[in-house]
């Protein structure tokens, strides 16, 4: 029976896989792809908030009655699916909505992998450009997405990096992430065992003794879902490796990012 679970809120292109698989090494641990899980309590909320059903009830009864449905709910999902006793549930999401995890699953623990946003464009750059075969994003009649640039504006401004990073500013802004756990790409694939002892102490779990030169793929999920920039696929071994942002963004490009998003090199110390 699961006893505990656990959120895996972090950034695109960041590493989440690979750490939900060097995770779920651990027997005592069982570890999601993308989850599908918020969306289902999300759906729920909707109901519970606009049906006439629920209005017309109890407010505060209903209230109760609503908290229990999505702990219930999500101990249930994740019984039907695992005797472990514990569960990494990975889904962007869960930091920015924590005050609606909290509300039913009280004092949650979220891990936020990071990744500086040079490399995650770059990244993106890379995934667009391995798919001449598929119809991509730029369109020549309008004259956009042409260019590295424009590109980036582009996925600056929309799902999922844009998204991803708008949240975590907001989490920054308001302190939530005080009660979160970071962790950097580049510090997981440099010394993944000092970050892996953070992980264990912050969730309050006896730690393992991962092997990190043979990570096997566990989590399982069809990329042809997400388009050419869905890529779940990991390497093996954790290892570092140098970044190459200017060399698929240009240095003027590179520049641009780091200056735009001026607040998340000065919060993480890039």
């Amino acid at each position: 029976m699961v006893q505990k679970i656990f959120f895996n809120s972090s950034l695109p292109r960041s590493g989440s896989t690979l750490f939900q698989n060097i995770m779920g090494q651990n027997p005592q641990f069982y570890v999601t792809p993308t989850s599908g899980l918020l969306e289902l309590v999300f759906g729920a909320r909707a109901n519970y908030t606009n049906s006439p059903e629920f209005k017309a009830q109890d407010a505060d009864d209903m209230k109760m009655a609503f908290r229990a449905f999505c702990r219930d709910g999500i101990d249930g999902f994740y019984n039907s699916l695992t005797d472990k006793p514990y569960v990494i549930d990975k889904s962007r999401g869960w930091g920015y909505y924590r005050e609606f995890l909290d509300f039913f699953y009280p004092d949650p623990k979220i891990i936020c992998m990071v990744r500086d946003p040079r490399s995650i464009f770059s990244s993106m750059e890379k995934n667009y450009r391995k798919h001449p075969d598929k119809s991509g994003i730029n369109n020549d009649a309008e004259m956009t997405n042409i260019t590295t640039e424009q590109r980036i504006d582009t996925w600056a401004n929309s799902q999922p990096v844009g998204l991803a990073l708008q949240r975590l500013y907001q989490i920054v802004k308001e302190g939530r992430d005080k009660k979160m756990l970071f962790i950097k790409y580049e510090d997981l694939t440099r010394n993944p065992q000092k970050e892996l002892e953070k992980v264990y102490t912050y969730l309050e779990v006896d730690k393992y003794d991962h092997d990190l030169q043979n990570v096997e793929q566990i989590t399982k999920e069809d990329d042809e879902v997400y388009g050419i920039f869905g890529d779940h696929n990991i390497q093996k071994t954790v290892e570092h490796r140098n970044p190459d942002y200017k060399e698929v963004l240009g240095v003027n490009a590179s520049n641009w990012i780091k200056q735009n998003y001026a607040w998340f090199y000065e919060y993480f110390r890039y």
